[in-house]
């Protein structure tokens, strides 16, 4: 279904990018469906030399003109007066992603002035090697169909989640925000084998392996991850010694608290916005 539609990508940065990536890698996308913009000339520049098969430029009004989807990628202070540029030129059967995290669908359909299919997603970095993780949800007007266009979109750079609207603020704090705290884990995980003796790029490498190889299994198998813990500690160990002090020191309760603190930034900067 996505295939069949004209796409354009108003902001191509990272996310943007990784969204032209994706649907090019699926074979299945014809290049000329696509068109993406940036207002930075030296941005642009590097985008037409990511990507000199699809439609480039700065024009956004021009960019949305016989779009069936647009994707809203700029900065979330820079989206209503995108809006207002472009509103006069989107078709009233056109589907709006939003890519802007704290901006609700509501608010997005007011700024747009007419009764549009509007979806938010709040997708994370990942996706710029296909391993992103993306909640979509739908908005007044959005059908099964949009849900569909939107979820087939994002599956191009990862996994999607369909959610109720009210709870993008706590996806914000858990995935959108989670690849913060994953990298931290990864960093200390680094410096204890370097205080442990072993040399720095060995470590980065062995803590960036584990890490994902036990994101990898606990996906590829299903298991809780309880379990697949209990089949790595066993009796008086190394691991269950080592989770015991993880558990002393509050480390679950410590990312229960930040995924907590990070949705209640989204809600506050979604009130800034109003």
């Amino acid at each position: 279904m996505i295939s069949r539609q004209t796409v354009a990508i108003l902001g191509a940065g990272n996310i943007g990018r990784a969204l032209i990536g994706g649907l090019l890698g699926t074979h299945e996308f014809n290049p000329g469906q696509i068109r993406a913009t940036r207002r930075n000339p030296a941005a642009l520049a590097q985008l037409q030399e990511q990507f000199d098969s699809i439609m480039t430029g700065s024009d956004n009004r021009a960019a949305v003109r016989g779009a069936s989807v647009v994707v809203l990628a700029v900065k979330p202070q820079h989206a209503r007066h995108v809006i207002q540029e472009i509103r006069g030129d989107v078709q009233d059967d056109v589907l709006i992603i939003s890519v802007l995290a704290g901006l609700t669908t509501a608010s997005l359909q007011e700024a747009f002035g007419k009764d549009l299919a509007v979806i938010r997603s709040m997708p994370n970095t990942p996706m710029i090697v296909d391993e992103g993780a993306t909640a979509i949800a739908a908005g007044t007007f959005a059908t099964e169909t949009h849900m569909t266009i939107a979820q087939q979109l994002f599956e191009a750079v990862g996994q999607v989640e369909m959610v109720p609207e009210y709870l993008m603020d706590a996806v914000t704090g858990l995935s959108g925000s989670g690849p913060a705290y994953v990298y931290m884990f990864i960093e200390a995980l680094t410096d204890g084998g370097v205080k442990q003796g072993i040399p720095r790029q060995q470590a980065f490498r062995l803590a960036t392996q584990t890490v994902f190889g036990a994101a990898k299994l606990v996906r590829d198998t299903g298991k809780h991850p309880a379990i697949l813990r209990d089949e790595v500690t066993t009796p008086g160990g190394t691991a269950i010694a080592a989770v015991a002090d993880l558990e002393s020191h509050g480390l679950r309760t410590m990312l229960i608290n930040a995924v907590a603190t990070a949705t209640a930034r989204s809600i506050e900067l979604s009130k800034l916005k109003e």
